[in-house]
């Protein structure tokens, strides 16, 4: 079924970002849109909304408040609605509950007339008219529930499709009720309770999480419990004011300035900015770890990193061995699993979704797509029908791209792309330091 309908922009995929867009797009009645997710409804995250767990950047990180904190659609007018506004003011916790975030974005999603789930895009085809700027895309929409398929048409797109759990090739081969990605930890908890050795991989905030809780219902459950990591140790994301600078629009500007063989280069060296632990989540840790040692009692739990999973066998008992090489003391061990937890994390989607558009994309030499400043994809032949991204540009727009802290930032400007005119005003100067020489932006 063909719509008469050309909208201005569709947006692919209804995580933060683009439901952030799509929030602030509502008021902004020049533009006709539409959004479409696969899922049933808003889901971030489902498998690791563990209690007691935050997001890791304060509650004016939320889908709009740093573009426009009167929106209706801010997270304190969603507190305000659910009649916890005095609750989160006593709860004097800077961070969001991980658990409340969802719902907000749940409660923000099911506001928006644009916002469409249960859709699923299956193909894209670029139209060119003789006259270009009658130039379109045509969108493939299955509905998840009756199958129809229906056929959209858009100036712009707007790609938000998120990332995907890794799980090396050679683990995906065994039952993935034992062996499974952290992103389904609280799905497969109950497999968890039932065994008797487990193994977390990883190094990463998602590891550290699931080997506390694992850790805390150790006593009811009696498993042994084992987190490895290649990692040079455990260590917590860096979080002081001034390294959080870099989670600005000032950095994202200043590493877009730089050249491509310099952001490589830096991107390299900023692991702990942006992929290390919490110190809260390291403490809570440590003091539960002292609290289980008290008068020289032994826990059964094993903490080693610099350590790489270099195979997984199955053994004829119904578990696993895994084979561990020590990277500094290049030493090899063996050892055994009922379940292992792979918090491996999560690759860019990006070339699935473009690989429709062949040679329309410009590509850098690593054959990544070249993304400009206002956060569309570089084209050849279809400059008029613009491809925005939504966190897809980390090689471009460097560490702040999967941040939720620059979510409103980025979409303040592509909504300012979009319309050619400052509807949410981008502020050149939001930081004390200065990471280079002073430049403005194309853009503005």
């Amino acid at each position: 079924m063909q719509s008469n309908t050309l909208y201005d922009v569709i947006g692919v995929g209804l995580g933060p970002f683009n439901l952030g867009l799509a929030a602030l797009l509502d008021p902004v009645k020049e533009v006709n849109a539409l959004f479409l997710e696969q899922k049933p409804e808003f889901a971030w995250h489902p498998g690791l909304l563990i209690e007691n767990t935050t997001l890791q950047v304060p509650f004016l990180a939320d889908l709009v408040t740093m573009a426009d904190p009167t929106s209706p659609y801010s997270y304190l007018n969603y507190l305000r609605h659910q009649k916890r506004l005095y609750h989160f003011y006593f709860l004097e916790h800077f961070h969001v509950p991980r658990k409340e975030y969802s719902h907000y974005c749940q409660w923000v999603s099911k506001q928006l007339n644009s916002c469409q789930f249960g859709q699923q895009v299956i193909g894209f085809e670029f139209h060119q008219q003789k006259d270009p700027s009658q130039n379109y895309y045509e969108v493939c929409v299955r509905d998840t529930k009756s199958k129809e398929i229906e056929l959209l048409r858009c100036k712009h797109l707007v790609l938000g499709i998120g990332t995907a759990p890794i799980i090396d090739e050679r683990f995906q081969q065994f039952s993935d009720q034992d062996i499974f990605h952290s992103s389904l930890f609280l799905e497969r908890q109950k497999r968890c309770q039932e065994a008797k050795k487990i193994t977390v991989i990883g190094s990463g905030q998602s590891a550290a999480e699931v080997f506390l809780t694992l850790f805390q219902d150790q006593t009811n459950h009696s498993y042994e419990l084992s987190w490895y990591t290649r990692s040079n140790g455990f260590f917590p994301m860096e979080y002081s004011k001034l390294g959080l600078e870099h989670f600005s629009p000032d950095y994202t500007r200043y590493f877009y300035s730089l050249s491509q063989e310099q952001k490589d280069e830096r991107r390299s060296k900023q692991d702990l900015l942006y992929k290390g632990i919490s110190a809260s989540t390291i403490a809570d840790i440590y003091d539960l770890y002292y609290e289980r040692t008290i008068g020289g009692q032994s826990v059964p739990v094993t903490l080693q990193a610099m350590t790489t999973l270099e195979s997984i066998e199955p053994r004829f008992d119904g578990t696993y061995e895994l084979k561990l090489t020590h990277t500094e003391q290049e030493v090899s061990s063996t050892h055994q699993s009922d379940v292992v937890i792979l918090s491996t994390g999560y690759a860019s989607q990006v070339d699935l979704m473009l690989h429709p558009f062949g040679e329309y994309i410009q590509r850098d030499e690593k054959q990544r797509p070249i993304i400009q400043e206002d956060y569309q994809i570089a084209t050849q032949g279809c400059q008029n029908n613009r491809i925005y991204i939504q966190n897809g540009e980390l090689h471009s727009h460097g560490i702040g791209a999967p941040d939720l802290g620059l979510g409103a930032y980025r979409n303040s400007v592509i909504i300012n792309s979009l319309l050619g005119s400052e509807v949410y005003p981008v502020q050149e100067k939001n930081v004390f330091q200065q990471f280079g020489t002073a430049r403005v932006p194309s853009y503005i």
